[in-house]
């Protein structure tokens, strides 16, 4: 678990991120950026209604950050799965310069 994002700024809208597709990422792979979750989303059946159906993970040097979705990879590693469907932004792929 991460306190904080530790790449930087990539400024993706939730339009941007619609745009990647998913791919299977595993869940022992993930740094959170997130040090509290809010249990009703967890709980709650409708948490993706309003929001995109996939995590949205960011790759920067060599490590995946799940920016958002902690609740799906929570749910996920309950159902003891060992995979999630996330979106993948690489930006060690990308210059940022």
């Amino acid at each position: 678990m991460g306190e904080g994002r530790p790449y930087p700024e990539h400024g993706f809208s939730s339009r941007d991120w619609a745009k990647i597709p998913p791919r299977q990422v595993r869940l022992d792979q993930l740094v959170s950026t997130k040090r509290e979750m809010d249990l009703q989303s967890l709980l709650s059946k409708d948490s993706t209604f309003y929001g995109d159906l996939f995590p949205h993970v960011v790759q920067w040097q060599g490590e995946l950050y799940l920016e958002d979705g902690l609740h799906r990879a929570l749910r996920a590693a309950l159902h003891q799965r060992l995979v999630l469907h996330a979106r993948v932004l690489d930006l060690d792929a990308v210059d940022m310069s």
